[in-house]
């Protein structure tokens, strides 16, 4: 009887093959996302009912999927969370993040006008924050990464940095090449911390949001007034979200998008529910 002889070598060599195939075929997948290093993270669902809550939390409707809060709110623990925060101008007041607080711990990062008087945006009493050079865009966002871990503490999902267009009331401190870069790297820690980043309005960002800076997806406001929807539309698809804040824009969205992007209409104070001021509307049905 002829007695065949195991090969280990041969024996392994099969499952070896299957090994390596793998771990390529995983590496390949990293690579196409551009972070192999970084944790996964969840985006809102596109077409999602949004709730914009960011002058006070208040019980959202049964159909809402998203809710965005101001990151000293609590969670709503049944939906998608974003956390608001201020990247590019400070909050109001004393509270932390606020003009004061700014004013009294770092007046460096604060831009200035000729005369040396802190320069504001005029319709929200907010001041710009300087982010001119690479040693001050580090700055802030070491002050900032804290609020970031917070946002992921606190269990939000994803992150909404507001007022990416303060270059327009920087008092020509900086551009948006300066913006560009600030929130490349704003953008990255959140990512680290597994948390997806909302652009903010700013449309003129084209797809450079998305492919250069690395937004996960879009807020737009009253993009239907400023007929600046399709340019969120082309760079992120149906992953944007519209707030109108005129009856004829809000309208005029649903004819266009309702149905496939989400849209809403709300007061321009975004008070919560019971305010006399209070306005929230979803587009009908569409048959």
């Amino acid at each position: 009887m002829l007695l065949r002889l195991r090969n280990p070598a041969s024996d392994r060599l099969p499952r070896m093959r299957t090994t390596a195939v793998v771990a390529a075929l995983l590496l390949l997948v990293a690579s196409c996302s551009g972070e192999p290093d970084l944790p996964p993270r969840e985006l809102p669902p596109a077409g999602g009912q949004l709730d914009y809550q960011l002058g006070g939390a208040y019980q959202p409707d049964v159909p809402v999927k998203i809710v965005v809060r101001d990151r000293s709110k609590i969670i709503d623990g049944r939906r998608y969370n974003i956390c608001y925060l201020n990247a590019l101008q400070t909050q109001p007041g004393t509270m932390d993040g606020g003009l004061d607080w700014w004013r009294k711990n770092h007046a460096d990062l604060l831009v200035k006008k000729p005369d040396g008087e802190v320069a504001i945006d005029p319709e929200w009493a907010e001041g710009i924050l300087d982010i001119s050079t690479v040693e001050k865009r580090n700055r802030i966002l070491e002050i900032q990464k804290k609020w970031i871990k917070d946002c992921k503490t606190a269990f939000f999902k994803g992150v909404e940095p507001d007022n990416l267009d303060s270059y327009t009331r920087a008092e020509g401190a900086f551009d948006l090449n300066a913006t560009k870069e600030f929130m490349k790297a704003f953008v990255r820690y959140a990512h680290e911390q597994g948390l997806a980043v909302a652009q903010k309005n700013t449309a003129e960002l084209g797809d450079a949001g998305k492919k250069e800076i690395g937004f996960d997806f879009a807020i737009a406001e009253d993009c239907q007034a400023r007929d600046e929807c399709n340019a969120y539309a082309d760079a992120f698809g149906n992953d944007f979200f519209q707030i109108e804040y005129t009856d004829e824009g809000f309208r005029k969205s649903c004819s266009d998008r309702g149905g496939r992007v989400s849209v809403i209409r709300r007061d321009r104070n975004v008070v919560p529910y019971g305010h006399a001021d209070y306005v929230y509307e979803v587009c009908p049905p569409t048959v």
